[in-house]
């Protein structure tokens, strides 16, 4: 692939003299020739669409999950291509799509080959995702989750801050499918692959270019709830089980939520609420 089509752009989750290595590590990848922006926070969507705009064919996310879900913000809907460089504390798309995830330099090899898949483009809120969006106890989590404490100890610190919402009251919800089939709960997770929170496979089905979401629809919120989840999902036991306290389906990527105002931090509109989405 020229390099003068690509560009990279370097978000990492670490800071400091981490960063500083990083960036080094991805620079002696690339060499001096292709481009390598360095995106402050809010400003990656943008900057990859500008990128796309000035003819990058391929713009490369060199960075976490939260980096790439930017990126493919800001190119949705031009006629350019993804690439990663998967240096985040979960890569979990790049888990998801077979890349090598602690070797960059073959990662790398493979954006310069120019192997590409299409995959599916979910949205929630108007924001586009490629993995994973949740609705609840996810995206509260994923809010009240300490900026400077996830640099810190990574994932550990989101399920610190789940552990405390699971405490609290939680939402009803209910959702309808495709304006037909409505199903109650209390939090939702939407899954475009197998994946979530690291190489759990929540959603064993789910293919991320069959034009369908994968939706668990969890009914409960307690922490003796969420424990016997976990254990569904270690042993592969979540199922298309309807009569399940998790009940989940594959669906076209369309829903429409419904939400009581207990518990529940919504958005500006009474059907749509706080979702979160990578």
């Amino acid at each position: 692939m020229d390099k003068v089509k690509l560009a990279i752009i370097f978000n990492p989750a670490a800071r400091g003299e981490k960063a500083r290595s990083l960036e080094e590590k991805v620079r002696s990848l690339t060499g001096p020739d292709t481009p390598l922006i360095t995106s402050r926070p809010g400003e990656t969507a943008e900057l990859a669409r500008q990128l796309a705009q000035e003819g990058h064919s391929t713009i490369v996310a060199a960075g976490g999950d939260g980096t790439i879900n930017d990126v493919v913000n800001g190119i949705a809907g031009l006629d350019v291509s993804l690439g990663i460089l998967p240096i985040g504390t979960m890569n979990i798309l790049a888990c998801e799509l077979g890349l090598p995830t602690t070797q960059l330099e073959q990662c790398w090899e493979i954006i310069q080959g120019g192997f590409i898949r299409s995959i599916d483009l979910a949205m929630a809120n108007d924001q586009y995702f490629v993995q994973l969006a949740g609705i609840g106890l996810d995206a509260l989590a994923v809010r009240e989750t300490d900026l400077n404490m996830r640099k810190t100890i990574g994932p550990i610190s989101y399920i610190l801050a789940a552990a405390q919402i699971i405490g609290r009251p939680a939402p009803r919800l209910e959702i309808c499918f495709n304006e037909r089939e409505t199903m109650g709960g209390c939090f939702v997770l939407v899954g475009n692959g197998r994946f979530y929170g690291g190489p759990l496979s929540f959603f064993p089905n789910a293919k991320n270019d069959d034009g369908l979401l994968d939706v668990l629809v969890f009914k409960h919120q307690g922490y003796l709830d969420i424990i016997r989840y976990l254990q569904g999902v270690l042993i592969g036991n979540t199922g298309h089980r309807r009569s399940a306290d998790a009940q989940s389906a594959s669906l076209p990527l369309k829903l429409f939520f419904k939400f009581s105002a207990s518990g529940l931090i919504a958005a500006s509109l009474p059907d749509r609420a706080l979702a979160s989405t990578r």
